[in-house]
């Protein structure tokens, strides 16, 4: 995020947190006539339930606590689990994108400082053998996301992102003047796990080299991606997601993957990072009729849903499922 007001979700666990962000224009909230069918659907789930953290629950199921309500709400709770297993699946989901050496590149170039990397993760466990061999491996398959692991891959992609040399970092908007410069964002100065300077690495390394249809696939899908951590797009990637996306896009990109696909990813991704919002737009959805898996990942993923002001508007439709994380922009 940039030098101008930063405006997101409350961020939990890193300094970087402070970091000069991208300015952020809330609306005003406004009174809403809301249909019966929604209101009655949003309070029948938020006093009933109140969404935590589950990253951190054994095999990956997510707790609900119960708030003052009787067994009665045992469908309830079904109904929100089985919302929950569309949203992020306890047991994860398979990516498109096929890791091969690439975290073996990025710690020969020195985007990634090995050592700090384990020390991060040393606190908490150590890193588990899968996410080890992300960094080691040479033959890594396609990368799966679940509730334990969408930390360390947010900072592996977060990585990609910020070394592999990409026109969007060299002539996109992080380059933009007014700003300062591209080194006063939260995804650059908040990477903090690199050998020298973050800026040493930026944009500096071809991991990942594109065709020019290919470019102009990750250009224009980059452009409707947006974040709820704040207002911005994946084209201008500011903040730690921003920059994860621009590299999950690319590793796709490079390796032929749809359009479509892309954007069904993207989501997934996005959900695993956000899983109070994207449970919250879930819920919103079915309110209105309509599935999760019915739902257009393009369309969710656009400013009238995933910008933080977007969201802001669904917030004003229903009361939002809450979570314990959610997704702060220092390295998780």
């Amino acid at each position: 995020m940039n030098n101008m007001e930063h405006e997101q979700h409350q961020h939990e666990s890193e300094p970087t947190d402070n970091l000069p962000s991208a300015a952020v224009a809330k609306s005003d909230k406004k009174d809403l006539f809301l249909p019966l069918s929604i209101l009655a659907s949003a309070l029948l789930i938020a006093s009933a339930f109140v969404y935590i953290g589950n990253q951190r629950e054994a095999g990956g199921q997510a707790a609900f606590v119960a708030k003052g309500v009787s067994a009665t709400t045992t469908r309830e709770v079904a109904s929100v689990s089985a919302l929950q297993e569309k949203v992020i699946p306890a047991n994860g989901v398979t990516l498109p994108a096929r890791w091969g050496d690439l975290g073996k590149q990025l710690v020969s170039a020195g985007v990634i400082d090995e050592s700090q990397f384990e020390a991060l993760y040393a606190q908490r466990g150590g890193l588990p053998p899968d996410m080890r061999a992300l960094l080691g491996n040479a033959d890594n398959g396609n990368l799966v996301i679940t509730p334990q692991n969408s930390g360390v891959l947010l900072n592996l992609l977060w990585a990609l992102g910020l070394g592999n040399n990409n026109p969007v970092l060299t002539s996109g908007q992080m380059q933009n003047p007014q700003y300062g410069g591209a080194k006063n964002f939260a995804s650059t100065g908040g990477w903090t796990l690199s050998v020298g300077d973050a800026m040493s690495h930026y944009s500096a390394h071809s991991f990942i080299t594109l065709t020019a249809n290919q470019q102009a696939l990750v250009d224009r899908v980059a452009q409707n991606i947006y974040r709820p951590c704040c207002g911005n797009s994946t084209y201008f990637p500011d903040c730690n997601h921003g920059m994860a996306m621009l590299g999950l896009l690319e590793l796709m990109a490079s390796q032929g993957v749809s359009e479509t696909d892309m954007y069904k990813a993207a989501l997934t991704v996005n959900s695993y990072w956000f899983p109070g919002t994207y449970m919250t737009l879930a819920t919103y959805f079915q309110s209105q009729g309509v599935d999760w898996g019915a739902v257009d990942p393009k369309t969710v993923l656009g400013a009238a849903y995933s910008s933080a002001q977007g969201y802001q508007q669904i917030e004003n439709k229903i009361i939002p499922v809450q979570t314990q994380s959610s997704g702060g922009c220092g390295v998780q």
